[in-house]
């Protein structure tokens, strides 16, 4: 018997007969039951997982309901057949007896039980490949840098080689939301729009993270971010998924100025997500060893007194806030070269004594520096700053 090529890629099939099961002929229905439902998860970050419901119409007796697909990306081990409790007259009692795989062939084959004429909901999930999904962000800041308008957007890329003239979409974030979705389209929308979002901007320098701006002169660079924290208002209900934010600023004259692009990373609620604007230029941060000194204590025990100075300018109109950070290991390395085991150390009497409590750990500290603007005449009043370690090896 010749198979009949459907129209769509997906199709279920009704096939009964009174034979015995193991003599059953798969006559295959004219009339494809349309979609009464199909709900499509992405909060997966990989896969879609599809739920469609269908009303089938069942005999009394051993039916077969036939699942085919071609050039879809199904996988075959994710299908799954249930049957829903319904409110179609006559109430079938029905249950699925078993699932076969035909020989060649993209299809599977349940078959059900009924225990009179009738049609029953059925509902059939599994993953489907080739549905991605992406997360962006667009972020204009006010004039003064205080606060921002934050709009959220998803696009979803139908890669699948299936079209839903109509499903629900859940994406991990945000309310669900109904809209078609046809053969390679691409479809995007906003999820979400948070209002006069309290931002943060800084300035830190970090050997480590941000390397130097010129390194014959032990100039470090010195990046910009907005610092948003997901709490407060509308945010902090949900996580803000990782996606590429562009970062505009109002100009004042009923425009907006580009600011700069960046990956936001995933940020759960509480946590806050910084937004890179680029180096600084107005403030001049210089880095150097001011003392190295190695006292032997026993063996081969020593001890490291090593002293960190920092000369900053401020080139701004307006004051700031500079973040210092260092890494315990990388000083350790600059000084006497990388061992196994980390070191014990110990903070001394530098200006800098009293890190960010929060924001530190065994290897990282971070400092914040309050710097004034510059002077009237334009010239930038200099701080240095030191930090003092002492380090201890264990070997």
């Amino acid at each position: 018997m010749s198979r009949t090529r459907w129209l769509y890629p997906l199709s279920i099939l009704l096939l009964f007969s009174a034979a015995p099961l193991e003599t059953m002929a798969r006559i295959k229905l004219t009339t494809l039951p349309v979609r009464e439902r199909v709900a499509i998860q992405l909060d997966h970050a990989q896969i879609a997982l599809v739920e469609e419901e269908r009303i089938v119409p069942l005999v009394k007796g051993v039916n077969q309901v036939d699942f085919s697909w071609a050039n879809t990306r199904i996988d075959p081990d994710t299908l799954v057949l249930r049957i829903l409790p319904s409110s179609i007259e006559p109430v079938l009692n029905a249950k699925v007896l078993s699932v076969s795989y035909p020989p060649n062939e993209n299809a599977l084959v349940w078959s059900v039980a009924a225990d009179a004429s009738g049609a029953a909901r059925m509902r059939i999930s599994y993953v489907l490949g080739g549905l991605s999904k992406d997360f962006n962000y667009r972020a204009v800041a006010d004039r003064d840098e205080a606060t921002l308008n934050l709009a959220q957007y998803l696009r979803v890329h139908n890669d699948a080689n299936e079209a839903y003239d109509i499903a629900e979409f859940r994406v991990g974030v945000g309310q669900p939301f109904n809209k078609p979705l046809g053969l390679n389209e691409t479809k995007e929308l906003q999820l979400n729009r948070f209002a006069s979002v309290p931002i943060r901007k800084t300035y830190t320098c970090d050997p480590v993270a941000f390397g130097y701006l010129d390194r014959a002169q032990d100039k470090l660079n010195v990046p910009m971010h907005y610092v948003i924290k997901n709490a407060g208002g509308m945010l902090g209900q949900e996580p803000l998924p990782a996606g590429k934010a562009r970062i505009f600023q109002d100009d004042g004259q009923g425009g907006t100025a580009f600011l700069g692009e960046d990956r936001g990373k995933f940020t759960p609620p509480d946590d806050e997500l910084e937004l890179y604007l680029g180096l600084a230029r107005d403030i001049s941060v210089r880095r150097t060893i001011d003392r190295n000194e190695r006292q032997r204590i026993a063996g081969n025990l020593y001890r490291y007194d090593v002293t960190l100075k920092y000369e900053i300018e401020n080139f701004k109109d307006t004051p700031a806030i500079l973040d210092i950070a260092e890494s315990v290991r990388q000083i350790r390395d600059q000084v006497r070269g990388g061992v196994d085991r980390d070191p014990e150390w110990q903070l001394g009497d530098g200006t800098l004594r009293n890190p960010d409590l929060e924001k530190s750990d065994a290897d990282k500290l971070l400092f914040h520096v309050e710097l004034p603007p510059r002077a009237t005449n334009g010239q930038a009043q200099k701080q240095t700053h030191t930090l003092r370690l002492t380090l201890n090896n264990e070997w």
